[in-house]
């Protein structure tokens, strides 16, 4: 019988003591899932094989568009279904151990901040909100303008006016609208109990073509849900220059602070 192909361990997430892998839950690698104990932590992993989920085999991979997808996905499956039945620290796609027993030492070792980690999201879970500036009437065609405006004008002089004016226009609503999504922040912040900014998707990247003025996340006591909802309510109708968008629920991806752990298999 010839021996197993050698694995690196790839952990999906960190929860309290006890847990144990669910059965029929599989990986990126479609492998079972297995639970590694640590003091007072479990960690949710996977045995993935070596040849294909090294070093260089991963960052091979990462140039893969499609392989990316079904990867990614295949990871926050795994994150989802074990967050629906208790509360657990997701780890960032591909975080990869060379064995069971390093994964374990990391649990020791960063006890302390797990621990913490842990407490602070029990009960609470991740919400998405992004704001886009509204579309807008389509401006007036700077090819016509109004013959009432400065009539001792020449026809190309009046022309660029009309463009910068129209520009500036342009400039003062978008900054206006900058500003009411901040605000549309400070008001959810409040009713979260942590609340995070993450950077701007450009526009057409993830399918709305109007430019992104806010991709906020929203760490919300379960309990709160529907007031929180009900908050986003009240802004979109606060502010009608905004389109906001709710997405989630999420696990806690914003706010476990464990993305450092693991860089590769040590």
């Amino acid at each position: 019988m010839s021996a197993h192909p050698p694995t690196n361990t790839w952990l999906y997430a960190i929860t309290g003591a006890g847990r144990s892998a669910p059965p029929g839950l599989t990986g990126v690698a479609g492998e079972p899932l297995h639970a590694i104990a640590g003091p007072g932590l479990t960690a949710l992993a996977g045995a993935v094989p070596r040849s294909d989920f090294d070093e260089e085999p991963v960052r091979a991979h990462l140039e893969d568009a499609l392989w990316l997808e079904h990867a990614v996905r295949a990871h926050h499956h795994v994150v989802s279904h074990l967050a629906r039945t208790a509360p657990v620290l997701p780890l960032r796609f591909a975080v990869l151990y060379r064995d069971d027993q390093r994964a374990a030492a990391m649990l020791t070792e960063h006890r302390d901040e797990l621990t913490t980690a842990l407490r602070r999201i029990a009960g609470r879970i991740e919400w998405g909100v992004k704001v886009y500036l509204s579309p807008t009437d389509p401006p007036h065609d700077v090819q016509g303008g109004d013959p009432r405006q400065d009539p001792s004008a020449r026809p190309g002089t009046a022309y660029l006016l009309r463009r910068q004016a129209h520009h500036h226009r342009q400039e003062q609503a978008h900054q206006q609208a900058a500003d009411d999504a901040l605000r549309v922040h400070t008001a959810l912040a409040r009713s979260a109990a942590s609340a995070v900014c993450h950077p701007l998707q450009q526009a057409g990247a993830t399918g709305p073509a109007e430019p992104m003025l806010l991709n906020g996340a929203y760490l919300v006591e379960q309990a709160l849900t529907a007031a929180f909802h009900e908050a986003v309510s009240a802004l979109a109708t606060r502010f009608p220059g905004l389109r906001l968008e709710t997405t989630g629920p999420w696990p806690p991806y914003s706010f476990t602070a464990v993305s450092d752990f693991g860089s590769g298999p040590p």
